[in-house]
């Protein structure tokens, strides 16, 4: 039985910078659109437009908080991989989360970011995403996603 490699995280800043480019000014134009039709009296145009900004807003934050700078408590900030058998989490509020059984891994087709998923000892399923700019190395980037290809 191989022993397990633990892998470190850190904060992606450039994924950061990305991100404020693309939620920053959608929300704002989701915003600014939704003040103008506000006017116009077509106000269900208005609430959905809204909704979107808002949608956008939280989907935004959370993805800035929780994956780039690992702020959240729930935030991984640690992996212990054992190929093929069982995959560690260790969070910011101190907790392991692991995963035992169905475990998959689903990349993306740029390279840049990979989600795993599985079940944990009491049968819940747990979803992770990670992107590059969290490894010090590509080299370990590359070998969390070849521990559970198949």
């Amino acid at each position: 039985m191989a022993n397990p490699v633990r892998y470190t995280l850190r904060q992606d800043k450039n994924g950061l910078i990305w991100d404020l480019l693309l939620y920053v000014p959608t929300v704002t134009a989701l915003l600014a659109i939704a003040s103008g039709v506000w006017f116009q009296e077509s106000e269900y145009l208005t609430y959905l437009l809204l909704f979107m900004a808002s949608f956008f807003f939280i989907a935004g934050a959370s993805r800035i908080l929780k994956t780039r700078l690992m702020l959240l408590p729930r935030s991984p900030i640690s992996i212990e991989v054992e190929a093929g058998r069982s995959i560690t989490f260790f969070l910011r509020n101190g907790e392991q989360q692991q995963l035992l059984k169905d475990i998959k891994i689903f990349k993306d087709f740029s390279g840049k970011t990979f989600g795993l998923t599985g079940l944990n000892g009491s049968g819940r399923r747990l979803q992770f995403i990670f992107h590059k700019g969290q490894f010090a190395l590509q080299r370990e980037f590359i070998e969390i996603q070849n521990s559970f290809s198949k």
